[in-house]
């Protein structure tokens, strides 16, 4: 009976071991990946009022949450059972996505500026979970591949550290930047005049602004880049054009132009579609 209970435990720490290297595989697959995500999600939490800046961010991280819940058995199931569907799911986010970065192009352009009332921050909330269920979806898909060859409880392990871990890191993350400025005032306050503390705390409260500008200009190609990047790889056309006509251009690039135009084309088509059904004008 003891040799029994030690042959268990021997073989529990062997899973334990080929999970803990698995879940470390995955994540180092998915790198490139979170960063985008923390791009792209720093730049969606951003921009609200002072006093709603954590309320919002902890409704978004629910959001997310409640995503990953949601996807992890599902794309399991999809990835045993159906993998040729991978690829089409990742197309139709990578539209979504597209469509997102084009439309901030789009009102960058035009001027319009952003609508900071309570109603604007439901949609920006609800835009925001909407972005982290696509970003969520090709992470999970490529902690999987990397861990496709290990047992399925393994696998299942892994992703599911991945998947919750960048979560709490993304968001995380993305709450110390936008309350970088009370760190400041903080600094300010417990500071003595023209001291180093206190010019610290003064550039932290002026950095905030700045910081905030450029994460909507890196969010929104983030975006174009994890769009253009699931085109280029899942679309075989499309790669094969790159390929023969465009290989000496930076794949990067490319692949945000192509994300570009594509994002223009699904935001146009929407925008006509919407006005019509309204019988407004165009544009």
């Amino acid at each position: 009976m003891a040799v029994g209970l030690l042959t268990l435990l021997d073989k529990v720490a062997m899973l334990a071991d080929d999970a803990a290297i698995a879940a470390k595989v995955s994540l180092q697959k998915t790198t490139q990946i979170l960063g985008d995500d923390l791009a792209v999600n720093a730049e969606k939490s951003s921009g609200f009022q002072a006093s709603r800046e954590i309320p919002v961010i902890l409704k978004i991280t629910k959001g997310a949450l409640l995503n990953k819940v949601f996807i992890l058995p599902i794309l399991l199931l999809i990835s045993a059972f159906f993998p040729a569907l991978i690829s089409p799911i990742l197309v139709i986010g990578g539209l979504y996505l597209a469509f997102e970065a084009a439309e901030k192009v789009y009102e960058w352009l035009k001027g319009i500026k952003e609508d900071e009332s309570n109603e604007a921050e439901d949609l920006k909330v609800k835009s925001a979970i909407k972005t982290d269920f696509i970003l969520s979806i090709e992470i999970i898909i490529i902690a999987l591949a990397a861990v496709v060859d290990y047992p399925l409880v393994t696998q299942i392990f892994a992703v599911t550290v991945v998947a919750f871990a960048a979560t709490i890191g993304v968001y995380g993350f993305v709450a110390m930047i936008v309350k970088i400025d009370d760190l400041g005032f903080l600094l300010i306050k417990n500071s003595e005049p023209e001291s180093f503390k206190q010019k610290v705390g003064a550039f932290l409260v002026a950095s905030l602004p700045i910081i905030i500008k450029v994460l909507k200009i890196v969010g929104t190609i983030a975006m174009l880049l994890v769009a253009g990047g699931i085109f280029v790889h899942n679309i075989d056309l499309l790669h094969h054009f790159y390929e023969v006509n465009f290989h000496m251009v930076p794949l990067v690039l490319f692949e945000a132009v192509i994300a570009l135009l594509v994002g223009f084309i699904v935001f146009f088509i929407e925008h006509i579609v919407i006005n019509i059904l309204k019988k407004e004008e165009w544009f």
